[in-house]
């Protein structure tokens, strides 16, 4: 058994109010200084940059895991992540449909940028990513599963977008097994207020900026003989789905 160091919430260039120096290889580099062995692009409402950062983990030696931070239509965030780059991809194109078309302010929310494997801008993101998609919180478990994920509410102990802030309470439905929390030292306050005895708890740093990524700290103990990154990656979901 070794253990897999993680974060499963950053932002790269893409996102809003993210840093434009937040690219794919930044990214993968800034996580290996941080000690982190497996890590999750997960932009506003897009998955187009996580072919280059799968490309640019691989050069750093970080195992990638392909996700999207979505909000649903009740302006809750909730993280969503695919073992497969092209389930990913092909949640993308059906978020895509599901989004509301807002143009982007660069004055407030900064560029959007899509990059290659290199960090060449091959694209711009002309409508805001962050605005609430049509997709509701009772819709989105079922649609993340038809592409092969798994989804949980995204910093339930933070105000801005936490289900919890928004609801006032944590729903029995939808059902989740997993939640994440911001701060852990805010673990047992939540699980014992909200009664999430039930749930795996995912602490995750939701960087923007490169220096928002935190060193390691939690982590998966995983049985990874004979080695591969996919069996990793594997064994990582076959815990987060229990």
């Amino acid at each position: 058994m070794n253990r897999y160091y993680y974060d499963f919430h950053l932002h790269s260039c893409l996102s809003p109010c993210g840093d434009d120096d937040s690219t794919p290889n930044n990214i993968a580099g800034m996580a290996t200084l941080c000690g982190l062995n497996v890590i999750a692009l997960t932009d506003h409402n897009t998955c187009k940059n996580c072919p280059a950062f799968f490309e640019a983990c691989k050069r750093y030696g970080i195992i990638p895991v392909a996700g999207m931070e979505l909000t649903t239509s009740e302006d809750i965030h909730v993280v969503c992540l695919f073992e497969k780059l092209g389930d990913a991809m092909a949640f993308d194109s059906e978020i895509d449909k599901r989004r509301v078309p807002v143009k982007n302010r660069k004055d407030i929310f900064g560029n959007q940028l899509i990059l290659d494997g290199e960090d060449n801008i091959i694209g711009e993101e002309e409508n805001l990513l962050s605005n609430a998609t049509t997709v509701s919180l009772d819709e989105a478990p079922e649609i993340v599963k038809r592409y092969g994920g798994i989804c949980y509410p995204a910093h339930i102990d933070r105000q801005a977008n936490g289900i919890i802030s928004v609801l006032g309470t944590f729903p029995e439905t939808p059902h989740f097994d997993i939640v994440e929390i911001n701060q852990k030292d805010k673990i047992d306050e939540y699980v014992n207020k909200y009664s999430l005895q039930d749930k795996r708890v995912i602490v995750s740093s939701d960087a923007h900026y490169l220096q928002n990524m935190r060193d390691k700290e939690n982590y998966f103990e995983i049985d990874d003989e004979p080695y591969s990154s996919a069996l990793v990656r594997n064994k990582i979901f076959e815990l987060l789905k229990g």
